[in-house]
């Protein structure tokens, strides 16, 4: 399974920043929908095309390694 790291990446834009990161906003920057990103940090397993990976790494500045993780077995 392929585990999403956003709520991870928004605190640490959050912490570097010292204020505070909405869905709101990381919607507003990257074009991407509200409804997308509530999904990707709520469903476990939500699968998602590369454009949105793409758009979330160029907004946290990141890899997509920083940004999403393999997890072996874990959807047995």
């Amino acid at each position: 399974m392929i585990r999403f790291k956003l709520g991870e990446m928004m605190e640490k834009k959050q912490f570097a920043e010292g204020r505070r990161v909405s869905i709101s906003e990381v919607a507003a920057a990257t074009g991407l929908n509200r409804m997308t990103l509530s999904k990707i940090l709520n469903q476990r397993g939500y699968g998602t095309g590369t454009d949105t990976i793409d758009r979330l790494c160029e907004f946290f500045g990141c890899n997509v390694e920083d940004l999403m993780e393999h997890l072996p077995g874990a959807n047995e």
